[in-house]
């Protein structure tokens, strides 16, 4: 049989991934059919993975299953781990930020969308003295992937930051091991811990370019559609880390207050 990823969307969703030689890992959803404009973008939030030896939780999700025992790739098998890593990952660009939908924004940003322009801040931000520019871009790229099996879990979905973390941990963990594990994945993991710590100088330097890039979504988006989304910069004032972060949300603050 032709090695394939294939990722079917239903009312009760699996995502099964054929992996030649690994052990099979199938991971199940919820679904939402919220709406969103494009069909490409099935609206998919507050999702938690299902596994035989999974069990419901409180919230009506499942917790995630076990990570599968994935070997290190080879040479020869390293391409074959890279696209299975990859075609996971498409999930990022096809998963609306569950913030917006329950906002009822029409078209609204993927976490792949959210992450890419928070690269962008890093690419074009002023050299800081102890920051790595270059870092902060790698870790902005990743801070959320995991959500590529948990999906985007917001302080709405009524699960806590102790569960949260577990979730998106497990989901890292298999990540990783589909990749092949390595440098690579180890660079990976490394950065997302650090991000979630907060322990380092880039961790939050990124930490505000997330709320940044969120809350200019917030100003496009009442721009655009005609939307008040204030309580996105409630959440986040007084909550910045450092003097680009406060100098940017300022900026978009300032912008937000002459709009008509």
């Amino acid at each position: 049989m032709r090695n394939v990823n294939r990722v079917f969307f239903c009312k009760s969703l699996s995502l099964v991934f054929l992996v030649p030689s690994f052990t099979r890992s199938t991971l199940r959803f919820s679904y939402s059919s919220a709406a969103a404009s494009s069909p490409n973008r099935a609206a998919i939030h507050c999702m938690a993975s299902d596994s035989p030896h999974s069990t419901p939780s409180g919230d009506g999700s499942v917790s995630p299953p076990g990570v599968a025992a994935i070997p290190t790739s080879s040479p020869s098998s390293s391409a074959s781990s890279a696209i299975d890593f990859l075609s996971l990952c498409t999930r990022l660009k096809t998963t609306p930020r569950a913030g917006w939908i329950k906002r009822d924004v029409k078209d609204p940003e993927s976490i792949a969308d959210h992450m890419y322009r928070m690269g962008l801040m890093a690419l074009i931000s002023s050299d800081i003295p102890g920051v790595n520019r270059d870092k902060c871009m790698k870790m902005a790229i990743v801070h959320d992937i995991a959500e590529a099996i948990v999906g985007d879990i917001t302080p709405s979905c009524g699960i806590s930051k102790e569960e949260k973390n577990r979730r998106e941990s497990e989901a890292l963990e298999h990540m990783c091991k589909l990749l092949g594990g390595g440098e690579r994945a180890k660079e990976i993991a490394e950065l997302w811990r650090e991000y979630e710590e907060n322990s380092s100088l880039e961790a939050k330097v990124v930490k505000d370019f997330d709320k940044v890039e969120m809350i200019l979504q917030a100003l496009e988006y009442e721009q655009a559609q005609g939307k008040d989304l204030e309580e996105f910069f409630q959440s986040t004032a007084g909550k910045f880390q450092t003097d680009i972060g406060k100098a940017w949300a300022s900026e978009i603050a300032s912008r937000r207050r002459k709009q008509p």
